[in-house]
């Protein structure tokens, strides 16, 4: 072969290696297109927006989300009555090919055919808040939620000493009710807290106020009595109360009625399992600020914060309250999520709870989980 040919062979090599290799080596990196493909998104849908406990979630998922270079959204439905809304925005996300979806459902059973596509395509979801009870198998990696059932036990373990006096007095004939005050029967969180403060306050007037099972009957809504509760007693109701709906209106009228009957059924009691519930009882009274006029001696403990209810908790209208730490659920959701896209493994997270009241709510490390 000639010089001349074996030089054009040469200068063809070359400007086929430089037209296949100058994609990779554009501006010392890979291409755009292909960085770009590499970019992880994971959507986190909420059970609603209305809340300040929602806004808390988000902060920490945006945090944990700068922190590992995610590409996130947050939605949530207008209020947790909206499941068909809620609904669309999850298959909105799944149109978008996500690399992981963080996700509070509030009807597990509307979003099943959602769940079952992400485990066909192998999309990781992770649970948060009350998570997403009764998923079908392997969608659900893991959930960053507050143990409810646990958390509401110790709004009873608050409540019982300032009532105890008042339950062991108790009879057939001068009965005393004390309310438990549910937003809706279907979320797992919700329910989980019904039930963990029926359950604790049970345990302690039967073991701290020495009064038998015989003695109590829980009443109210189906879905909150269980198959072993006691319902035969006449001296000490534990009435479950859940509204129409979860719409803001709905619970304001309930709360309203629960407090047209404090002197009538001599209700001691009024424990609020959520933001919602909390902030119905106040609409009703005032702000509060009725509570210890019209109804002296009745102990009210909320759950979750915001401006509205700390200040009742901090005018002693309210006994106290429950906090959870929605900074943490939202930031443990999402790095759970982003663990789970790079394949690493995960596990369910408690993100703990407290009780809060006048005299500690200003306390460093209560401050934090106080949020507005």
């Amino acid at each position: 072969m000639s010089s001349i040919k074996r030089m054009g062979m040469v200068l063809i090599v070359a400007v086929l290696f430089i037209a296949l290799a100058a994609p990779l080596f554009a501006n010392g990196t890979k291409d755009s297109s292909a960085a770009k493909s590499e970019k992880i998104f994971i959507p986190m849908i909420s059970k609603g927006f209305q809340h300040q406990f929602w806004q808390t979630v988000m902060k920490g998922a945006k945090d944990a989300a700068a922190k590992y270079n995610v590409e996130m959204t947050f939605e949530g439905p207008p209020t947790e009555a909206d499941i068909q809304p809620q609904v669309q925005m999850l298959v909105n996300a799944m149109a978008k090919n996500p690399s992981a979806i963080c996700l509070a459902a509030l009807d597990t059973n509307s979003v099943m055919d959602q769940l079952n596509e992400a485990v066909r395509r192998h999309i990781p979801i992770i649970g948060f808040d009350s998570g997403v009870p009764n998923a079908p198998k392997g969608a659900i990696y893991a959930t960053a939620a507050t143990n409810s059932y646990v958390a509401a036990g110790l709004a009873a373990q608050k409540m019982f000493p300032v009532i105890k006096d008042k339950i062991v007095a108790a009879t057939a004939s001068n009965p005393v009710t004390i309310v438990d005050f549910n937003q809706d029967a279907t979320s797992q969180s919700v329910t989980d807290r019904g039930k963990g403060f029926r359950d604790m306050m049970i345990k302690l007037i039967e073991t701290e106020a020495n009064r038998s099972a015989s003695d109590i009957k829980v009443v109210g809504n189906p879905a909150y009595i269980a198959s072993d509760s006691p319902t035969k007693g006449s001296a000490i109701i534990l009435d479950m109360q859940v509204p129409a709906s979860p719409k803001d209106t709905d619970a304001t009228n309930t709360a309203q009625a629960i407090l047209n009957r404090v002197s009538s059924d001599n209700i001691v009691g009024i424990f609020c399992s959520n933001e919602g519930t909390a902030r119905a009882v106040l609409t009703s009274s005032n702000d509060g600020s009725s509570l210890p006029t019209e109804y002296p001696g009745l102990v009210v403990i909320g759950f979750d914060a915001g401006k509205a209810q700390k200040a009742a908790v901090r005018s002693k209208y309210f006994f106290g309250a429950i906090t959870q730490d929605p900074y943490m659920i939202g930031y443990d959701a999402m790095e759970m999520a982003y663990k789970a896209v790079k394949g690493e493994p995960v596990s369910d997270m408690d993100t703990g709870a407290k009780f809060y009241d006048s005299t500690n709510m200003d306390d460093a490390d209560m401050v934090d989980l106080l949020y507005d």
